[in-house]
Parts: structure tokens; sequence; C-alpha cells
């Protein structure tokens, strides 16, 4: 079995937002309270663990600590957009713990953006003694990561993103896509089928780079999921309210959210 926990469900600058602007959502209900998007998935067996996260946002370490999570097996993400690497710098205290360093997947865009931004974590810069803390490996289809607790494969699809592409995953049945504007028909083959659908909503409105409640609503269905999970959202995604629009099957995420799925040997189509 894999065990998938929601470690953060808010948009990019969380919520409340700075200014302890809470727009619609009501302050009082804890799971209105938001740290930004990230995906811890887990894999228990004979005693042993393997832990992998989707995505390094600004909020990782209270995210890791709430999760007691010490160690990683591998980091793989989405795109390079702050709010989803801008954390992979405190990747050096787990690499220390576990005195190795740590396997970071990510497509070529992503890749590029790591290195220009954050280069001194994959190589020595000139003039430093301080060493690597990870070794960067491209995405160019499905990811296994091993650990103690076995294997688990993530199956990438690309999705449009605003003006750039991101990716998705699926991981046995579920899939994880935080950020989104469009799916294309090659991505519908990795994503049916699957039992959970953890999918971006960001605002009751239309937006540019990101889907709407209708939206998500729509792919949902199309989906088939027997359950729908509702992800990166803004300050005016009330949890209450947008509860009280969705079928019984579709949910709002929280912070701390725990979803498992069941693996399956049946091979998903590579849409990387």
């Amino acid at each position: 079995m894999i065990r998938a926990t929601i470690l953060g469900c808010g948009s990019s600058g969380g919520v409340p937002r700075l200014g302890n602007r809470w727009g619609s959502c009501d302050p009082s209900n804890p799971r209105n309270r938001r740290r930004r998007c990230s995906l811890l998935v887990e894999r228990q067996q004979n005693g042993g663990v393997t832990q992998v996260l989707i995505d390094t946002g600004p909020d990782m370490v209270p995210q890791l600590l709430d999760a007691d999570v010490a160690t990683l097996d591998a980091v793989i993400y989405t795109h390079p957009h702050a709010d989803h690497v801008h954390g992979i710098d405190d990747l050096r205290q787990l690499v220390f713990n576990a005195k190795r360093r740590m396997p970071v997947w990510a497509d070529e865009p992503t890749s590029s953006a790591l290195i220009e931004r954050f280069g001194y974590i994959f190589q020595t810069p000139e003039g430093s003694f301080y060493p690597p803390i990870a070794d960067l490996h491209q995405i160019d289809g499905p990811v296994t990561v091993s650990g103690a607790g076995g294997d688990i494969t993530f199956h990438p699809f690309r999705v449009q993103h605003g003006e750039i592409t991101a990716l998705g995953f699926r991981v046995a049945g579920l899939v994880y896509l935080p950020d989104v504007s469009a799916i294309p028909e090659a991505a519908w083959e990795v994503i049916s089928g699957a039992d959970t659908f953890i999918c971006d909503a960001l605002r009751h409105e239309p937006h540019p780079s990101h889907a709407h409640l209708d939206q998500a609503l729509e792919w949902l269905a199309r989906s088939g999921a027997s359950k729908g999970v509702l992800t990166n959202m803004h300050i005016d995604m009330d949890y209450d309210d947008v509860m009280a629009r969705t079928p019984a099957h579709i949910v709002p995420a929280h912070d701390g959210m725990e979803l498992t799925t069941e693996l399956r040997p049946a091979p998903v189509p590579d849409a990387s």
C-alpha cells in the first residue's frame, strides 16, 4: 500500500497571506491554514519505509517536522516555480542525517532552473569547500525510487501551466496534479483509471495559469476517480464553502491529509 500525505495545499503565498489576509477563508477553521503545495509519498514493508517528497517549497521544514520525517529517499519536482522549489537548501539537514547525497529528479526545464539558481547544491563552487548535497537526475519516463520499504514508481505526464509546462504524477492508483491550466489528451492516458485524483483548484473564477473550481470538477468527473481532492487553494476558497459546493466524493484538501492507494502491477502509459 502507498500512503500519500498532503503537506501543503495552499496557493503560492499560502493561507493566510502576509498581512494576515484570509480573504474569504474563516480563520477559526484550522483547515483554512494552508502551507505551500507538497506531497509526501511513502511505502512501508517488512519494518522499513521508503519516503519520497514531491516539491520542496518554502514551507518544507515545518512540513517535514510535522510529518516526523528525518530522511528521504528522493525528491521529485513538478516544475520550477518558487513555491515548489525554493526550500531545496533545507534538504541539507536530511543529507546530514542520511550521510549520503539526495537523489533529485526533475525534467529538463526544472533541472536547468535548479542549476541556475542553486548550482551549489549539485556542485561545489570555485573557492568553496562545502560539498554538494544532491545528485540531479532528469525525468524522461517513469521514475522508480528504491528504499527500505520497497520500490515506488512515479509515472509522469506533462500538462500546461500558464506559459510553461509542468509535470503531474501517477503513483499506483493516485494522481497528483497541483499546477495545471490545461490537460492534453496524452495525459489522460495516465490519469484515467486512477482511484484518487488530487487536482489544482486555485479559486472560484478562471485564472490563466491554474484550474478554477468548475474546471477541476469537470476534470475530476472525466477521470472517473472515486475520490477527488482539491489543492493549491487561494484565500477565496473557504474550506466549508468549497465542501458545500462539491459532490460527496470530492473534498478540499487540508494540510496533513492522508490518503492511501493499493499497489498496481499493471503498467501505466508514458506521457512524459
